[in-house]
């Protein structure tokens, strides 16, 4: 009778270890695919934060162009640009070229807004770059830009 005894008790353990090896292996599972899904989440929130900036500053170029001075290049960085290095903060760049009817190389102004007669009918083209770096590679400082580009064309 002991040794059936001693076989159930046995039995028992081995059942045992076997379900808490099945739990741990689930258990790294769920952790593995829960850390993918902060590292997707992260990537898309870093990738619609640059649209959205790309589209604000597109915005600003034109409103600033006909509305308050006539530019050519605005160079920014959001005010986390200092912690780039370790994948936060974004780098702006928007190029204005005006185009059509005859346009002086540098934008027609007086006194602030558009004012030449000969801008009327010209469009301007609003480049705009939003670059960042991607937070999920484990050397941020070295990995690369990621850039977004939006190309806007506006009529004067």
């Amino acid at each position: 009778m002991s040794l059936k005894s001693n076989m159930r008790k046995a039995f028992s353990m081995i059942t045992a270890i076997f379900v808490i090896l099945l739990m741990a292996s689930v258990a790294a599972f769920i952790m593995n695919i829960s850390g993918k899904m902060v590292q997707e989440t992260t990537t898309q929130y870093k990738k619609e934060q640059a649209i959205l900036y790309a589209k604000s500053y597109t915005e600003f170029a034109i409103m600033a162009a006909t509305a308050r001075d006539c530019i050519q290049v605005i160079n920014t960085f959001t005010p986390d640009q200092a912690n780039a290095n370790i994948g936060n903060g974004y780098w702006i760049h928007v190029d204005v070229n005006y185009i059509g009817n005859e346009l002086p190389a540098v934008c027609p102004t007086l006194g602030g807004a558009i004012t030449d007669p000969n801008s009327r009918g010209a469009h301007m083209l609003v480049d705009t770059y939003v670059r960042y770096r991607n937070p999920d590679v484990p050397n941020v400082a070295n990995s690369p830009w990621i850039t977004y580009h939006r190309r806007t064309l506006q009529r004067l």
